[in-house]
């Protein structure tokens, strides 16, 4: 532990930080590594906790250890993953149970999803970028979009269900 750069990146030394992270980022990966479903997820986490150790390298207190501070954001975030995992195994899991025939999708498959999306009006696509393939939360979509919360519900209902009778797709 060196105190003396502690306080340098308190203060706002991006070298000082650098040199922190460089001391201490294999042993977040690792501890990630263990925790994450794969190793990718766990790098993103690491690289997501070092961003927020930044933002909040002021609430770093003198005695603490840049690891122990860093490790604990980890935490948080692999807590935060995981639970964002469940949610969306749980909503795949129902989505998959309304269809009789579960099955892979092909190339064509794909190519008419891609299709289906771009005749969406822009909002609404990206209401369902968000909300369907990357498992934001509504409000966490609505905030992201600078949409009301309501208009982002409704464009995801209306999107999944105009992209369902654009794919053949009974639900």
């Amino acid at each position: 532990m060196d105190p003396a750069r502690h306080a340098q990146a308190r203060k706002g030394s991006e070298a000082a930080f650098a040199v922190l992270v460089s001391e201490h980022q294999q042993a977040v990966r690792l501890f990630l590594r263990r925790l994450a479903a794969n190793p990718a997820d766990a790098d993103d986490l690491a690289q997501e906790a070092f961003v927020t150790a930044w933002e909040r390298i002021d609430h770093l207190k003198p005695g603490v250890s840049f690891r122990t501070f860093v490790c604990g954001i980890a935490w948080k975030k692999a807590q935060n993953d995981r639970r964002r995992v469940r949610r969306a195994e749980t909503r795949d899991g129902a989505w998959l149970s309304l269809r009789r025939d579960v099955e892979m999708p092909t190339h064509e498959t794909r190519l008419s999803l891609d299709k289906a999306m771009q005749s969406l009006p822009l909002d609404m696509r990206a209401v369902i970028s968000l909300c369907v393939a990357e498992d934001y939360s509504h409000a966490e979509a609505a905030r992201i979009l600078g949409l009301p919360l309501g208009t982002v519900k409704s464009h995801s209902q209306r999107g999944r269900a105009r992209l369902c009778e654009l794919l053949g797709v009974e639900v």
